[in-house]
């Protein structure tokens, strides 16, 4: 299966897919233990996959989502953003309804 499909596979049929560095439990880099530290706080269910583990994931993810940085956070096929825009997303109140309309986390 070729990379795009792979990603395209993750991002179709999981409801919250995490592209990082590392994983969720043992997250690589700052970026993307800041976006694992907000998921994990709002109580979100979500798939961190490892660009780590495979420079044609961490190429291809990039080539993906047309975006040049990791982490790459992804609600219901549709591309949200990186760390910087997530953690203002968090702040400003806009992340927690989006994760809520896709069933990732419970109403509050």
């Amino acid at each position: 299966m070729a990379i795009e499909q792979f990603i395209e596979n993750e991002v179709k049929s999981n409801d919250v897919v995490l592209f990082m560095k590392g994983t969720p439990q043992f997250p690589m880099c700052g970026f993307s233990g800041q976006v694992v530290q907000i998921l994990d706080h709002l109580g979100v269910s979500y798939k961190g996959l490892n660009v780590l583990e495979s420079d044609d994931l961490r190429q291809g993810i990039k080539a993906y989502s047309n975006w040049p940085t990791i982490p790459q956070l992804y609600v219901k096929g549709e591309f949200v953003g990186g760390c910087d825009i997530i953690r203002e997303m968090f702040q400003s109140g806009e992340l927690a309804p989006i994760l809520e309309d896709a069933g990732a986390i419970a109403a509050e």
